[in-house]
């Protein structure tokens, strides 16, 4: 059956997609997708071991010039090599790795899924099954999709409104520094405290709101973020001596640094008024109106190689959603082939700077921070 859609976008299944094109649509993604994970090996171990060793470079630089500086400019070097360590972690690394990007290959076993501990607060088994299950599986779908209303986020027409949902512009700038932490109680489920109770336009991480269901959630919670916190703003301090001031501050900022980039590579990929919102009895029915949702649901953006890198391929959100277990190298290498798909099919297929995304994300969100009255037109 039809859906309905947000002002200015089609619906996803107009009058001429029929069934056969579907299926040729996702047989053509299938083929390019099959090609890639047919060739995966001592490349992509060769790729990831060296993000690796640029990373530990990183640390290494980073945490010696924040220790040993004796001017600001060496200082805040330092500060930019620890926060560069920090984001090829959290995103190149580990978001890829605990997607299972290198699963499959037996020379890459430190980033198995089942191995890898992340470099953030974020606990590894309640972000899989948050991340990859849920907003991976239901991604826009209203109610089934934990992304669309964590914390105050609203982000389109079908999720109820409450006056809570005024402050979330002001959320999205107050939460960017912590955007890490955000995500950690996110995905473990204590954000859901904050919706309202027994509306099925918001989805849930938690499976019920009980006090010994909640304990679990601020223990799954804690078990990370605690020693997280203790190493990075407790432990390399107090090696600082009398200088203990200069590393924690040192410290913070390459971890708000690394924070304020993951949210703005994450909002950038995910909100607009151009994607596509559907309702929680939508199914997709098939392979190919699966890839379609995935496609409308994300945007690309064009970076610098270099800047990608440090996006994690996330500027690459429509490949990523398309097939998330693949390598972040390998989503950059999928790109031109989708979008050439997409252009044959006819299939939105948006890639713009990654400025105009985020202020699109923005403006989404202002929009939607209104009651339902004053935010048409």
């Amino acid at each position: 059956m039809p859906i309905a859609t947000s002002r200015g976008r089609h619906p996803l299944s107009p009058d001429d997609w029929t069934t056969e094109k579907y299926d040729a649509f996702a047989r053509e993604l299938n083929v390019i997708h099959a090609d890639v994970k047919a060739n995966l090996g001592s490349e992509d171990v060769a790729y990831v071991k060296n993000v690796r060793a640029m990373s530990r470079l990183a640390e290494v630089t980073g945490r010696t010039l924040i220790h040993f500086s004796l001017d600001p400019v060496t200082w805040f070097a330092g500060v930019l090599a620890l926060s560069g360590h920090h984001q090829l972690e959290t995103i190149e690394i580990g978001h890829s790795a605990l997607h299972g990007a290198w699963d499959s290959l037996d020379d890459a076993r430190e980033f198995h899924s089942s191995r890898l501990r992340w470099d953030t607060p974020i606990d590894e088994e309640a972000w899989k099954k948050e991340h990859n299950v849920l907003h991976h599986q239901y991604t826009n779908v209203v109610g089934r999709d934990p992304d669309l209303n964590y914390g105050l986020l609203r982000v389109t027409d079908d999720t109820s409104w409450v006056p809570y949902h005024l402050l979330q512009v002001a959320q999205f700038i107050s939460t960017a520094p912590v955007f890490t932490w955000t995500i950690a109680m996110h995905a473990t489920g204590l954000t859901d405290l904050t919706h309202p109770p027994n509306d099925p336009t918001y989805a849930s991480v938690l499976p019920d709101k009980s006090p010994r269901t909640i304990l679990r959630a601020v223990y799954a919670t804690a078990k990370k973020a605690v020693p997280y916190y203790l190493y990075e703003f407790v432990f390399w301090p107090a090696l600082g001596g009398a200088f203990w001031w200069k590393v924690l501050g040192g410290n913070v900022l390459a971890d708000i640094l690394r924070n304020v980039y993951s949210c703005a590579t994450i909002y950038a990929g995910h909100f607009g008024d151009d994607l596509e919102y559907r309702h929680t009895d939508f199914r997709s029915q098939g392979r190919g109106r699966w890839y379609r949702m995935q496609i409308e649901s994300a945007h690309d953006y064009s970076v610098p190689s270099w800047v990608s890198v440090l996006c994690g391929a996330l500027d690459h959100q429509i490949e990523h959603h398309l097939f998330p277990r693949l390598p972040p190298n390998r989503l950059r290498e999928l790109a031109p082939k989708v979008a050439a798909i997409c252009e044959r099919y006819g299939v939105r297929y948006s890639r713009n700077t990654w400025g105009e995304n985020l202020l699109a994300a923005l403006k989404r969100l202002g929009r939607m921070s209104l009651p339902p009255a004053l935010a048409t037109g």
